[in-house]
């Protein structure tokens, strides 16, 4: 009885030794999940998020919606955004709905990456890498167009440098 489980165990070793030595020689290379959660900030720009409606401009209305930005340090390499904003209401209910004037939510772009949506004042930005970055915020309707006045999209842009 003990044969069969000696062949089966050098059956074993040999066989996983010939596929990494022909996975090696084929040029595969193998790939794991980056546990380095402060060096890089998640990709959004790879999920559907509604096709191009980000592209997309839609005229604000009167009176204009107003932007303004700022940061609060919150750690050594987070911050809280204060996302101020006039004539504007943070609408959660209404994503995905029709455009409604004054009515929307926030899109956060890191280095010209989305990195997240806003649907109120404040927001965390939690592990931001060491380094200057750009902070961009856009404020867009409930169908994610981007909210504009006379062709000129709504948004803000702030520096962030996380040392």
């Amino acid at each position: 009885m003990a044969k069969p489980f000696a062949f089966l165990g050098i059956g074993l070793f040999f066989g996983t030794g010939l596929g990494f030595l022909i996975a090696a020689t084929s040029g595969a290379q193998l790939e794991g999940h980056d546990h380095d959660h402060g060096a890089a900030v998640h990709d959004h720009s790879a999920h559907d998020h509604g096709g191009s409606a980000h592209a997309t401009l839609t005229e604000a209305g009167t009176p204009a919606p107003m932007l303004d930005l700022t940061l609060h340090a919150d750690g050594a390499q987070s911050r809280n955004l204060h996302i101020g904003v006039e004539n504007f209401t943070f609408d959660p209910e209404g994503v995905n709905g029709p455009h409604m004037p004054g009515h929307g939510h926030a899109h956060l772009y890191l280095n010209g990456i989305k990195i997240a949506r806003a649907y109120g004042p404040w927001m965390q930005l939690d592990a931001l890498p060491v380094g200057s970055h750009e902070l961009r915020v856009t404020l867009n309707a409930n169908d994610h167009t981007q909210l504009a006045v006379g062709g000129v999209p709504i948004e803000a842009t702030i520096a962030v440098v996380i040392e």
